[in-house]
């Protein structure tokens, strides 16, 4: 949910090698983590006008608790700057919120045995938003290292118009769908998708960063993953208070 500069590619993708040492990605599966990510969400959602004020500042769903799908956390220097929900939808299970919302376009290739990866819920912190054009792109990673772990055929965004730019640039993403209302956000997103297969040589060779040890895959999406740490803040608010983020 944040927009993203204009940057010269080889100096920032060293960048962004170099930011990697500051991030910790974190699959959240405590209450607390949880929770913080729902209130980051709701607090950059409501500053981009996508959703209403409401009483319980938080953003969730039933898609979080699906059993195809990962909500992460992405701290740097400690602190949780950024959130983003990944899922995997497959024959088997064919749901998640952005086949759900472009049912016409993405079931028929599910029924063909395709597996499709769908990252949702990409917030970036207030206080962080627009001062690290790095995140993004960190976060995005997330969505791009599901596709290879679960062997993907189809990987999507559901952006709006005005962020198709940065998926475009990012992935070689191309627009399969107008926009449309989705899941009761006030603005429309469109769908952008990739053929996983046919760009992730050139998407790692434009952007190494985008790599991964098998180590890393199987530690953010594996069945045996292991307890994380907690987040250090020792008692949840509730909301999203202002990190120290530099």
């Amino acid at each position: 949910m944040s927009s993203v500069s204009s940057v010269g590619t080889t100096s920032f993708s060293q960048r962004l090698i170099d930011f990697l040492d500051r991030i910790e990605y974190r699959r959240l599966e405590g209450y607390g983590e949880r929770e913080h990510a729902f209130s980051l969400r709701y607090e950059a959602y409501v500053r981009e006008g996508m959703i209403p004020i409401g009483f319980e500042k938080r953003l969730t769903d039933d898609y979080d608790h699906a059993d195809n799908g990962h909500v992460f956390g992405v701290y740097m220097d400690g602190e949780m700057a950024s959130t983003i929900r990944v899922h995997y939808a497959t024959p088997e299970n064919p749901h998640s919120p952005t086949v759900d919302a472009f049912p016409e376009t993405l079931l028929p290739e599910i029924d063909k045995g395709h597996i499709v990866v769908d990252p949702t819920r990409f917030a970036v912190h207030p206080a962080v938003s627009g001062r690290h054009p790095e995140l993004p792109y960190i976060t995005a990673r997330l969505g791009f290292l599901a596709s290879e772990y679960y062997s993907a055929n189809l990987g999507l965004a559901s952006v709006r118009v005005e962020h198709q730019a940065f998926y475009r640039r990012l992935f070689g993403m191309r627009p399969l769908c107008p926009p449309r209302q989705y899941h009761g956000l006030k603005k429309q997103l469109s769908l952008m998708g990739i053929d996983y297969c046919a760009v992730r040589e050139s998407v790692i060779a434009r952007y190494p960063f985008m790599n991964a040890t098998a180590t890393e895959m199987d530690f953010l999406f594996g069945p045996t993953h292991s307890t994380l740490e907690k987040v250090a803040t020792a008692v949840f608010s509730g909301r999203v208070e202002p990190a120290n983020l530099h």
